[in-house]
C-alpha cells in the first residue's frame, strides 16, 4: 500500500499541485527562490509533470506537480513511479485535490504486476487525512489492481480452477455464497444443464475442466442484479486455430470475468442494496480429439440450437448458457462483460469498451456518466436487421456472421437471443488491456468501466 490514511506530519515532503490555469497565482505567492527555480527549469504546470525544489540543506523542500484537475481520477498517477522514495503530503498552498481522486490515482500510480519480477524500487508513500472519500478511492484502486492482476497472470497459473478460487476467496471475504458446476456435471445440471459451456471447454485436460462459477450475496428483499463475465482462460481459437500474433495475448480472454468480479467486489464492499448474482462461465478453448468442431450443432440451456461457424467465436457460446441461467431469476438488471470481438477494437480501439443495450436513453446516460468520471465507454447499436446474418439454415442461430461486417453488433445480437426483451440488459465488449502506457495505467491488464457502472448502479439502486 502506497497511500496511508493518517494525518500527515511535518516530516512529509509537501506536494504543491497546480494546473496550467492556477500556476501563475501559485507562483506569485511562492518565495522568490522558488520562483527563480521554477523559471530556471522551465516548469509550467503541464499535466503529469513535476519538479523537485531543493532545500538549503541539500534535501527536497517541496515538489511542484502539474495536474489536469482537482477531481480527475488520474490526477497524481504520474508521481509514484517518478518521485524519490519517502513520505509525501499534499500542500495547502496548491490546488485542493479531491481525496477520492488523490487516493486512487496515487495507489494505482505505483501499480506493478510483480508476481514474477519483483519491483526494483520502493514506491513513495502519500499520507492523506482519513475520510470516507479517501477510503472509497483506495477501495477502487485495490479492486482495479486485483482485476489487473487476474488478467496479467499467465494461463498456466490462471485456468478455470484458479479463476474459481479467486471468486471463492472474494465470496469468503464478503460473506457471499459460492458454488461451481464442473466438467461433465455441466451436462447433468438441473434446468437443461450448461451444454454450451461444456462443449467449448471439454477438450481441456481434467485439471482445467470447464465450469460455471456462481456467487450470490445480499438480501432477497432487494432488487436483483445479475453480473455475467466471460471467463475464457486461454483461447487457442480451437480447431479454427489462431495465428501466433492472435494467440499471444489470449491469457487476457478472461478479462470480462476479471472485470465482472471487480464490479461484484465494489457492489459488496459498498453494500449496495441489491441481491447480487455473479456468473462466470470458465473454460479453456483447447485443441484435442474431442474439441468442438466447425459445423457442429449444440442445444443450449435456453433450448435454442447453435450451429458452430467458427470455434474461435467461443465466448458468445459459453455466455449464452450463463445468460439464460441468470435470466431465469428475472433480475431487475443484467450486465455482461466480455472480451468478445476484435471488431469492437477496430471500431473503438483499446480505451473505449463498446456498450450495447436495448434502452437508448440508458445507453446515452451511461456514456455521459463515463465521460463525467473519466472511465469511458461508447454506445453501439443493436441493429436488428443484421440478425439475418447469424441465422442458420440448420439451427436456430450460428455463432458467426456471414462476413466480417458489423462483427461486434452481430455478436451482441447473438447474446440478445438469450436475454428476454423485457429484461433490462447491458452488454460490454471490452479489451481489458492497456496497449500503450499512461500514468497509472501501464501496459497490461486493465479494469474498464467499473467506476462508471458503479456510479450508475448507486444512482439506480441507492446506497
Amino acid at each position: 500500500m502506497t497511500v496511508l490514511l493518517k494525518k500527515p506530519t511535518a516530516a512529509c515532503t509537501p506536494i504543491v499541485t497546480v494546473t496550467r490555469d492556477s500556476f501563475g497565482a501559485c507562483v506569485a505567492a511562492a518565495p522568490e527562490t522558488t520562483r527563480r527555480w521554477l523559471r530556471a527549469n522551465g516548469f509550467t504546470g503541464a499535466p503529469d509533470t513535476h519538479l523537485l525544489v531543493p532545500a538549503a540543506n541539500g534535501g527536497i523542500d517541496a515538489v511542484w506537480a502539474g495536474v489536469r484537475a482537482a477531481d480527475h481520477p488520474w490526477t497524481l498517477a504520474a508521481l509514484p513511479r517518478s518521485l524519490p522514495s519517502g513520505r509525501y503530503r499534499l500542500a495547502a498552498e496548491g490546488l485542493t485535490i479531491a481525496p477520492e481522486a488523490a487516493a486512487m490515482s496515487w495507489e494505482l500510480g505505483g501499480y506493478q504486476f510483480d508476481l514474477y519480477k519483483p519491483a526494483t524500487r520502493e514506491c513513495p508513500e502519500l499520507m492523506l487525512p482519513p475520510g470516507a472519500d479517501a477510503e472509497r478511492g483506495l477501495l477502487q484502486a485495490h479492486v482495479m489492481a486485483s482485476t489487473r492482476d487476474l488478467v496479467n497472470t499467465p494461463a498456466e497459473q490462471m485456468g478455470p480452477a484458479e479463476l474459481a478460487e479467486a471468486v471463492r476467496l472474494v465470496a469468503q471475504q464478503h460473506g457471499a455464497k459460492f458454488r461451481q458446476v464442473v466438467g461433465d456435471a455441466l451436462l447433468k445440471a438441473a434446468g437443461g444443464g450448461f451444454p454450451a459451456i461444456h462443449a467449448v471447454g471439454r477438450a481441456a485436460e481434467a485439471r482445467r475442466a470447464p465450469r460455471l462459477i456462481e456467487l450470490n450475496w445480499g438480501s432477497d428483499q432487494h432488487p436483483r442484479l445479475c453480473i455475467v463475465g466471460k471467463g475464457v482462460c486461454f483461447d487457442s481459437g480451437g480447431l479454427n486455430i489462431k495465428g501466433a500474433d492472435g494467440m499471444r495475448l489470449m491469457k487476457k480472454d478472461m478479462g470480462g470475468a476479471a472485470n465482472a468480479l471487480g464490479l461484484a467486489q465494489l457492489v459488496m464492499a459498498l453494500k449496495l442494496p441489491v441481491r447480487l448474482q455473479l456468473l462466470i462461465p470458465a473454460v479453456e478453448n483447447a485443441i484435442a480429439g474431442n474439441a468442438f468442431r466447425p459445423g457442429d450443432v449444440f442445444k443450449t440451456r435456453a433450448g435454442l440450437h447453435i450451429e458452430i461457424g467458427n470455434t474461435d467465436a467461443e465466448g458468445r457460446v459459453i455466455l449464452c448458457d450463463a445468460l439464460a441461467y441468470g435470466a431465469a431469476s428475472k433480475p431487475d438488471l443484467m450486465i455482461d462483460m466480455a472480451t468478445l470481438t476484435g471488431a469492437a477494437r477496430v471500431a473503438l480501439g483499446a480505451q473505449l469498451p463498446a456498450l450495447f443495450t436495448r434502452d437508448l436513453a440508458l445507453g446515452r446516460e451511461l456514456v455521459d456518466t463515463g465521460l463525467a468520471v473519466h472511465d469511458p465507454l461508447w454506445h453501439m447499436p443493436l441493429w436488428a436487421d443484421y440478425h439475418r446474418s447469424i441465422e442458420s439454415d440448420i439451427a436456430d442461430i450460428v455463432n458467426t456472421g456471414r462476413n466480417g461486417l458489423g462483427g461486434a453488433i452481430t455478436a451482441a445480437l447473438f447474446l440478445a437471443d438469450f436475454v428476454p426483451e423485457s429484461l433490462p440488459w447491458l452488454h460490454l465488449d471490452l479489451f481489458a488491456w492497456n496497449d500503450t502506457p499512461r500514468p497509472g495505467r501501464p501496459v497490461g491488464g486493465e479494469a474498464q468501466s467499473l467506476r462508471t457502472l458503479m456510479r450508475y448502479l448507486e444512482s439506480r439502486f441507492g446506497g
